[in-house]
C-alpha cells in the first residue's frame, strides 16, 4: 500500500505530466506551423512520453489500490517569439519535473514506503536524459536560430527516434 502522502504527490504529479504533455504538443504545433517537421517530430514524440508517463503513474497507482485523480490542466503557451523559446521552454521544464521527481522519491522514503521509492527509481533515471537531451538541443538552437535548416539536420542525424522501448520502464495504464 502506497503512503498517503506520497498518493497525493503522485496524483499532483499526474496533473503536472499531462500538462507537459500539452505544452510538448503547443510546441510541436509551433515547428510544424513553422515547417520546420524535425522539430516538430521531436516536440510531438516527447508530448507521447509525457502522455506515457502520466499513464505510467496511473497504472502504479491502480495497482497501489490507491485513488486516482485524473486533472484538467491549464492552456498550455502557443506563441513563441522564436525557435529557441519552445526549447528554452522546454529545459526549465524538465528542470522543474526533476525537482518534482525527486521530491516524490523522497517523500517515499520519508514514509518508509519503499515499494513507491523503487518505483520512482526509474523516473529519476529518465529525466537525467531528458535534461541533457533538451541541454543538447537548447545549445544546438541558440548557436543556428539564424539558419533554422542547421537545428533540421541535426534533429535527423541525433534524435532520429531511432530509441528502443526500455525494458525497465513501468507500464502504461491501458498499454
Amino acid at each position: 500500500m502506497a503512503a498517503d502522502a506520497f498518493v497525493t504527490l503522485l496524483n499532483e504529479q499526474i496533473a503536472h505530466e499531462y500538462a507537459a504533455h500539452q505544452q510538448y504538443v503547443a510546441c510541436a504545433v509551433y515547428y510544424d506551423a513553422e515547417t520546420l517537421p524535425q522539430l516538430a517530430r521531436f516536440f510531438y514524440a516527447q508530448a507521447l512520453e509525457e502522455r506515457d508517463h502520466a499513464m505510467m503513474m496511473v497504472q502504479y497507482l491502480i495497482d497501489a489500490d490507491a485513488d486516482v485523480v485524473i486533472p484538467g490542466v491549464a492552456a498550455p503557451k502557443v506563441a513563441f517569439q522564436d525557435i529557441v523559446e519552445p526549447v528554452a521552454l522546454a529545459l526549465d521544464q524538465e528542470k522543474r519535473v526533476t525537482a518534482q521527481i525527486n521530491a516524490l522519491a523522497g517523500c517515499a522514503r520519508a514514509e518508509a514506503d519503499y515499494t513507491s521509492e523503487q518505483f520512482m527509481q526509474w523516473f529519476i533515471k529518465e529525466q537525467v536524459e531528458e535534461v541533457a537531451t533538451m541541454s543538447d538541443l537548447l545549445r544546438v538552437v541558440e548557436r543556428s536560430r539564424d539558419d533554422v535548416m542547421e537545428v533540421e539536420n541535426y534533429m535527423a542525424r541525433e534524435q532520429s527516434g531511432s530509441e528502443s522501448t526500455d525494458p525497465t520502464a513501468p507500464k502504461p495504464a491501458g498499454a
